[in-house]
């Protein structure tokens, strides 16, 4: 029998039709002479219903099947009598007149419904089994026609699609690499690429003018439960292109995409604000601009404040910042915030001060300290009778940090945070370099490639201080996650050696390591720039699912580990001894 239909396709249209359906049995349901079965495949399911009287061969066939058998249907599409209001195809039904069973299967080892009671690491060994889920097929298809909607929109705009290498050199930049071992030169080594931003770079220099790739990328990296080992992103380039020609482009991009995928009409061009703004209002450079709650910073008004901690953190130069929670004087305990006290500790806070607002002055451990200015400080911070004050005092980004992050806390839990709103921001003008703690030096923001404000390139001078620049760099955050970022690109020689300086390469260093683009810049480099969006990200987002993994078809878990396939796993030792590697002995003892 060949397939007439899927079966969510059908529709009240083709009553009175015969059709030929294909998929799994989702469920069934014997009642004596009548057998229904809902028959599931990609796009839904319908119902089928055999009948002992109209076809007892028939009838036979699903009298034998079982959930999860693969079967093929013939029959008549007809209206139902009782209407299901909760399925696509509620208002039919298929009276299956011919039937054959295609493939059997043995019990699950867990049940296919999207209300699973499963772990996730059995969910993921089961992988293809978890995608028959309709929450997990309707991901996957979402993601299908997000990257259609990508492809036809370059496309329209003049874009060529350019595949770059996944075989490269290493130029480490922050996390590690995945290496290859080459057989033909041992002791050489191929990289999996962290991005394709020096091949696109490379690109307009060849003259393709408007690149686009939707492009796979790896990075050998901790994991966090927004991250995965390889990861897609639509990665953008345009020459002769200033951040604004980029990111109207990126809007646009953005709009068809909310429009056809979602059918939600967003509004362009997005608010534009200054990292430094994001920063000082939001405690972060992903700013969530669905609710209030901003920062505020009340340092001139606590730098002569008999409480100590205050008026030494200001005298030394950091900051006295606070947020309000509306209502929150009621709803929050001591011990409450005593738990949001010791989370902040992990950015390095040294404690959080907080008084409650009440109808004759403050209440709390400093309402001492600050009674005599309530009136001035309940006037800068728009704070009412029955709100909470949170303060945190200390550098510009412990300060940052800790509010930041209580900020978000208290608005996930007083419902502030609207799932069904799209707040899309860009941030712009960016610091050029960002001190690593981890690192213990001087990085660059986003990279080393990044072009400064025209204003700004004297200080990489000689005598100047460098880490007072600001780059053309933008990113694009979507209700207080970002989702892709980028920048206008160095085509100057002179001052990208200048930036690796400021970065403490040698010249020695610089050329081993970026060589190639070093001779690019040299050999007719126009001005360019570009983006990159996390594909992976931003699907999740739009699919309002919970985990980057539940959008990617095969994730890998949250130690690196792809349990379907038992990767990464030992390999024999002749391939072993054709790459020349040796594995040490204590390695060998360790488990897969």
């Amino acid at each position: 029998m060949k397939r007439t239909n899927y079966a969510g396709e059908t529709s009240e249209q083709q009553i009175g039709q015969e059709v030929v359906v294909k998929g799994w049995v989702a469920k069934r349901r014997n009642l004596g002479g009548l057998i229904f079965i809902d028959l599931w495949d990609r796009s839904g399911i319908v119902q089928l219903v055999f009948d002992e009287k109209i076809d007892p061969a028939a009838f036979e066939i699903a009298n034998q099947v079982r959930n999860q058998y693969v079967i093929e249907a013939h029959g008549l599409v007809r209206a139902r009598k009782e209407v299901n209001p909760d399925m696509k195809t509620g208002k039919i039904e298929i009276e299956v007149k011919e039937a054959s069973i295609l493939a059997k299967s043995k019990p699950m080892p867990f049940e296919i419904v999207d209300d699973v009671d499963a772990s996730e690491e059995l969910r993921l060994k089961y992988r293809y089994l978890d995608l028959r889920r309709p929450e997990m097929m309707k991901r996957l298809m979402l993601r299908s026609k997000v990257t259609h909607v990508v492809h036809r929109y370059f496309e329209k705009n003049g874009f060529l699609d350019v595949e770059t290498p996944e075989l490269t050199r290493s130029t480490p930049e922050g996390a590690r690499d995945y290496i290859v071992p080459s057989r033909v030169y041992p002791g050489s080594f191929y990289a999996l690429p962290q991005s394709p931003q020096l091949f696109k770079q490379l690109l307009m220099a060849a003259g393709v003018d408007k690149y686009y790739q939707i492009a796979k990328c790896f990075r050998d990296e901790d994991l966090r439960g927004d991250r995965q080992p390889e990861f897609t992103q639509i990665d953008t380039e345009m020459s002769f292109a200033t951040p604004e020609d980029i990111q109207a482009m990126t809007e646009g991009l953005i709009k068809d995409v909310m429009k056809e995928v979602l059918d939600i009409d967003v509004k362009t061009p997005f608010p534009r604000m200054e990292w430094q703004e994001a920063m000082d209002k939001y405690g972060t450079d992903k700013p969530d601009t669905r609710f209030e709650m901003l920062i505020h910073d009340i340092s001139d008004l606590v730098k002569d404040s008999s409480f100590k901690v205050f008026s030494s953190t200001v005298a030394a130069g950091n900051y006295v910042r606070a947020i309000v929670v509306p209502g929150g004087a009621d709803k929050y305990s001591r011990k409450d915030i005593s738990k949001q006290e010791d989370y902040i500790k992990r950015y390095n806070a040294k404690g959080l001060a907080w008084v409650k607002v009440g109808a004759d002055g403050y209440n709390g451990p400093v309402a001492k300290f600050l009674n005599d200015q309530a009136a001035e400080l309940n006037a800068a911070l728009d704070a009412k009778e029955g709100d909470l004050i949170l303060i945190v005092a200390g550098s510009f980004h412990v300060v940052c940090d800790s509010l930041g992050y209580l900020r978000n806390h208290f608005a996930q839990e007083l419902g502030l945070t609207d799932p069904n709103q799209w707040n899309y921001v860009w941030i712009v003008n960016w610091p050029m370099f960002e001190y690593d703690e981890g690192f213990g030096k001087w990085i660059a923001a986003h990279h080393p490639f990044t072009m400064l404000n025209p204003e700004d390139l004297h200080y990489l001078e000689d005598g100047e201080d460098p880490h007072q620049a600001h780059a053309q760099s933008y990113d694009i955050v979507l209700n207080g996650q970002e989702i892709g970022g980028g920048s206008i690109r160095i085509h100057d020689p002179e001052i990208q050696e200048k930036v690796f300086k400021a970065l403490g390469y040698s010249k020695e260093k610089a050329q081993a390591r970026f060589g190639f683009l070093i001779k690019a810049l040299e050999l007719g480099m126009p001005p360019e720039g570009g983006l990159a969006i996390g594909l992976d990200r931003w699907v999740m987002f739009l699919s309002q699912a919970d985990s980057i993994r539940d959008v990617i078809a095969f994730p890998k878990n949250s130690k690196a580990v792809e349990p379907l396939t038992a990767a990464p796993a030992r390999v024999s030792e002749q391939q072993l001894e054709e790459l020349r590697l040796e594995v040490p002995a204590e390695d060998e003892d360790k488990e897969d």
